[in-house]
């Protein structure tokens, strides 16, 4: 029996709700916690909120493309997704292409418009990898089919992001590929062996840098150094503290008021917590974990083990960053430079997010007609039998 239309053109509507409303949380907060810096920088409160509504528009529009296109697509064009990701995180670093800010050499620049590679190349390795373990089947136990060559790749892939340097983002690509590998059945001893040899290379890399030394002993002991390497976490803290159940009001924080750095940015949940309390944290962490649990329902529905690996990695890749950045806001993780998705101002984090959600809910569609079309075959099988 047909499936009917209506069915092949349904999707997780929930999913798409949930993520609108990260969105519109994200651009009233972008303009409380940016408008009193953005009227003394550029002389327009709103300069932050409308490059990120310009970057939220296009980013719908790529959402609705990603949605409506099979997501079998992305399996035939994986080499050359990855390879034009690679070849953007290589082009980044060259002086005379990539843009510097702050140290870190992480942007590309057209015009006033900066795009950040990395963000995208997220996107490109859980394509890649999703693609090989479904491909490779019951041989990814073994450990020079199955774990190997997605090693090298994902090596390649977060040596060029520490190279910019971008350790937070290295960190999540890590994690990302291991529950991925782990999910798709590569052997435990592989990936605990490896994360074991990992650690001294981590512990090095923070060791040999002054600012990430700090900012490590500034998570261990937030007093040691208040006007200097605990500063960010310190006002975050106070943030959060003064905020108490029901915050002080939309608009009413103080520690966005030039105290704490990257307000409408990487700490964005912290002027939330003052200005809306643990109502409005617990909010937006609901939205969080609402958004997670459909990424893995449409995960455990897909037709065939390439979505399955797919729709795990896209919702991975979202409910790790807002993990990560919330734990970092609160004091639980050292402070990494990773936004919150679909809040923090930021348009490559915006719009490689909102292709993972169109990504999800293309998978979604294609699951429930593969429900659909085997509930109408049992029925038909039924009817037939009934004959």
């Amino acid at each position: 029996m047909a499936v009917r239309s209506e069915d092949r053109n349904s999707y997780d509507l929930v999913l798409l709700l949930t993520t609108l409303a990260l969105m519109g949380i994200g651009l009233v907060m972008l303009y409380s916690s940016s408008s009193i810096m953005a009227q003394q920088r550029y002389g327009d409160s709103m300069y932050f909120v409308k490059k990120q509504m310009l970057f939220a528009l296009i980013g719908i529009a790529v959402l609705i493309v990603s949605k409506n296109l099979p997501f079998g697509v992305y399996r035939r064009l994986v080499y050359i997704i990855l390879g034009v990701s690679l070849l953007s995180l290589i082009i980044v670093l060259l002086p005379q292409v990539g843009h510097r800010v702050g140290g870190a050499r992480r942007w590309l620049r057209f015009g006033p418009i900066s795009m950040q590679p990395a963000e995208f190349a997220k996107l490109a390795l859980i394509i890649y990898i999703s693609y090989s373990l479904a491909k490779k089947g019951d041989r990814v136990q073994e450990f020079s089919i199955g774990y190997l060559p997605h090693l090298l790749v994902s090596a390649l892939f977060i040596g060029l992001v520490v190279m910019q340097p971008d350790l937070g983002t290295a960190v999540t690509f890590a994690a990302l590929v291991f529950l991925l590998l782990f999910v798709g059945g590569v052997r435990s001893r592989y990936l605990f062996a490896t994360g074991i040899a990992v650690i001294p290379l981590l512990g090095l890399a923070i060791a040999q840098t002054s600012y990430r030394l700090e900012r490590l002993l500034a998570f261990l002991n937030p007093w040691r150094d208040p006007s200097d390497s605990s500063f960010q976490l310190l006002h975050s803290l106070l943030a959060l503290g003064s905020g108490g159940p029901l915050g002080v009001g939309l608009g009413s924080g103080q520690q966005k008021l030039f105290y704490l750095p990257e307000a409408h940015t990487d700490f964005i949940l912290a002027v939330i917590g003052e200005e809306t309390g643990l109502v409005g944290v617990s909010l937006v962490l609901l939205l969080y974990g609402l958004m997670v649990y459909k990424g893995i329902k449409i995960a455990l529905r897909a037709p065939n083990r390439y979505g399955t690996y797919l729709a795990f990695g896209l919702t991975m890749v979202i409910g790790l960053q807002a993990l990560i950045n919330g734990a970092v806001v609160m004091g639980l993780l050292p402070t990494k430079g990773l936004p919150l998705p679909f809040i923090s101002y930021g348009g490559s984090s915006l719009l490689s997010n909102l292709a993972a959600i169109g990504i999800l809910l293309n998978i979604s569609s294609r699951g429930k007609e593969q429900s659909t079309a085997k509930a109408n075959w049992s029925a038909g099988s039924r009817a037939r039998g009934k004959r």
